[in-house]
């Protein structure tokens, strides 16, 4: 697979220099490109004013502004595009001839190589595939806005695209940290498939005279748990967007039901926006009413898009949280009313607006089950990818039981010589399902707890012992249970966007799941000290000297490295006792720091007589160890210290027996609650 590094975007305007603007934030080198100089300028303008913003926000330095800047040039003229781009986004007007005149010369401008890439909302995908001279390096890209903030990304493969080109463009969605949904090329694609409609029919409750502007936001919001309803939506994003994709859908599926309403029409002709009624108080009938027919019209499309194979009814949901920032999706609404609910609902809108309802759905009693292991096998290797990213993949009680079928069947499959483990989207996996520790420890049920973690630990096994050769593909975040899932491999491959943490002691309790036993057993007590007990976030450079990675490359070399290590098979030892670079200077201090005769008076809060408070890297460890829970901190200390005395399987029986202890302390409830609530904790060592 030919990995992308070159970008070029043809189209300066929000969309394309949000886009520009995130490339260059994940350091892909950039070309922004527009027809005259005064439209590149103005795209640079407005990616200077959202990086300014963000340097408000301490999301970025100003150095790091200007690097990003430095990435981004300006191009005037599509045929001035470099030929030796690897990808170009054609992100201009929504006009079928407008695209296809311009990849008419990006066709004559760029090498054999290079893959060209159509930003679009509502075209068809196949027929611009056909327009171009290279049908099988094109696909469709639908970026969300504002696309260096929204996260979702749908990819839509043309029927000629190649399985090169999609494996090429999904890597570069990843690569920029979005949750990535590849589908069928049908009309909206998969969420305007059912949010456009959505919208358009909240004003026909309004024309119909159900419930006012107020009243129909004000039960959208409380129905699907958002923040805008409706109405305000529309006005936020814009009212002629709206309008324009529900005729569009309603002209391409032949739906008259999804033609704008008289109301959305009058309104974009005369140039207004909604008004929105304060008084958003109905009766429970008119509630009720509007409920049931938004709730309906999304069950009922949502249940189609599935029919038709658009994507999985998991990519909905996905598209729905990550796209629109809903906090369910359709089929998990569905779940949380009851399925019959849901069926009838949909039932009612589907006779009502006379769409076929499938009978996937309309005859389904059970709630849905959802599947977030998704595995594959080429040439040997078995891909297993963790798709929760709307959750940064953390792990719950269901993802930690698929993985572990997922790893039974591979273990015994004699056509497999490796599993690779990869989280989708941003993060490798960042961390456990924070809320569900919190609710088992408010409802006294600590014993819930342990059964997962100790669930979890029989599952890292599978990882631990298999006869296969382990390989975790950290290339992201990988944080507390996450790292711990990734020391149990045989291998760990990051790249320069790797970062490690144990965030543990920080919010009340120690790593459970063998962070307190593999990570001294990898890298030495003393470093290990380092990153359990202060919670020093690792960037790529410092956990491959640690030993905690064991590989660091170029995102481009990632496959080859993978090839390498199966071919190489598992490692003589992997368990070494010490860092990999010694003479790293966070190695070095790690080392002198945390050592066996300064430990004590570190737990104490006191400073070792030979360091220097003024030293910036000693005064960072005293705050951080200041933050963490006492009790958390002496357990985990006391962890890592049996972990230089005792085989594996003591050390982490140990960790399972302290579960309780660390779970029934006061401080284990504030750290976990301060952290879901976004707050610092205030520990007080009991």
């Amino acid at each position: 697979m030919r990995t992308i590094e070159r970008i070029a975007i043809i189209g300066a305007g929000n969309m394309g220099s949000g886009i520009a603007q995130k490339s260059a934030q994940e350091h892909f080198d950039v070309q922004m490109v527009d027809r005259e100089q005064q439209w590149v300028d103005k795209g640079k303008q407005t990616m200077s004013e959202f990086l300014e913003e963000a340097v408000g926000r301490r999301i970025f330095s100003p150095a790091e502004v200007e690097g990003i800047k430095g990435r981004v040039a300006g191009v005037v003229g599509t045929e001035n595009v470099s030929p030796d781009t690897d990808l170009v986004i054609e992100a201009v007007f929504e006009d079928f001839d407008v695209k296809t005149e311009v990849f008419g010369i990006l066709d004559e401008v760029c090498e054999e190589q290079t893959i060209l890439a159509s930003n679009t909302s509502s075209l068809s995908v196949n027929d611009l595939a056909e327009a171009v001279g290279r049908p099988d390096r094109f696909v469709g890209l639908h970026f969300f806005y504002h696309p260096a903030k929204n996260r979702l990304v749908e990819i839509i493969p043309a029927e000629t695209t190649s399985s090169e080109t999609l494996a090429a463009v999904e890597q570069y969605c990843k690569t920029m940290g979005k949750v990535v949904i590849v589908c069928k090329d049908r009309p909206g694609f998969v969420v305007n498939r059912f949010f456009v409609p959505w919208l358009n029919e909240a004003c026909k409750l309004l024309e119909e005279g159900v419930g006012t502007t107020g009243q129909i936001d004000a039960v959208a919001r409380q129905a699907f748990r958002i923040g805008l309803g409706p109405f305000a939506l529309m006005n936020l994003t814009g009212s002629p967007i709206a309008m324009h994709a529900t005729d569009y859908l309603a002209a391409q599926l032949d739906t008259p039901r999804y033609s704008a309403t008289q109301s959305l029409r009058n309104l974009v002709a005369e140039g207004r926006t909604w008004e929105i009624d304060e008084d958003e108080d109905c009766s429970e009938e008119v509630a009720t009413k509007i409920r049931e027919r938004l709730l309906g019209q999304v069950f009922a499309v949502s249940s189609q898009i599935v029919a038709e194979g658009i994507c999985s009814m998991e990519d909905v949901d996905r598209g729905a949280k990550v796209g629109l920032r809903w906090a369910l999706g359709p089929f998990e609404i569905a779940n949380r009313i009851g399925v019959s609910e849901a069926v009838r609902m949909a039932s009612a809108y589907s006779d009502e607006a006379r769409l076929e309802l499938p009978e996937w759905f309309s005859d389904r009693q059970e709630s849905f089950d959802f599947s977030y292991i998704d595995v594959s096998i080429q040439n040997g290797i078995a891909s297993v990818r963790i798709n929760r990213p709307e959750a940064m993949n953390a792990l719950n009680v269901t993802v930690v039981s698929q993985l572990g079928d997922a790893l039974d069947k591979l273990n015994i499959r004699d056509d497999v010589t490796a599993i690779a483990l990869e989280g989708a989207g941003k993060a490798f996996v960042a961390g456990a399902d924070v809320k569900f520790f919190v609710d088992k420890i408010r409802a006294g049920v600590i014993a819930d707890i342990y059964d997962f973690t100790a669930h979890g630990h029989a599952v890292l096994d599978k990882l631990e012992s298999s006869p296969k050769t382990t390989i975790a593909l950290t290339t992201g975040l990988a944080l507390g249970g996450g790292l711990e899932l990734a020391l149990a491999c045989d291998y760990r491959v990051g790249t320069r966007r790797t970062q490690f943490r144990f965030p543990e002691t920080g919010i009340g309790i120690y790593p459970g799941l063998g962070g307190t036993q593999r990570t001294p057993r990898i890298c030495g007590v003393e470093c290990a000290r380092y990153a359990v007990l202060a919670g020093n976030f690792l960037d790529a450079s410092s956990a491959k000297a640690l030993g905690l990675l064991t590989h660091l490359v170029d995102p481009s070399a990632v496959e080859a490295t993978l090839a390498e290590i199966v071919s190489h098979g598992k490692p003589g030892e992997k368990y070494l006792n010490r860092p990999t670079e010694p003479d790293n200077p966070i190695v070095a201090f790690a080392t002198s720091f945390y050592s066996d005769g300064n430990i004590s008076s570190l737990l104490a809060g006191s400073l070792p007589d030979e360091f220097d408070i003024e030293d910036k890297m000693v005064s960072r460890q005293l705050k951080s160890l200041s933050r963490a829970a006492p009790i958390a901190l002496s357990m985990a200390s006391d962890l890592l210290d049996i972990a230089t005395r005792s085989d594996m399987e003591s050390g982490l029986e140990s960790e399972l027996e302290g579960l309780d202890e660390i779970f029934n302390t006061s401080d284990a409830l504030e750290g976990l609650s301060a952290l879901i609530e976004g707050r610092r904790p205030e520990y007080s060592g009991s």
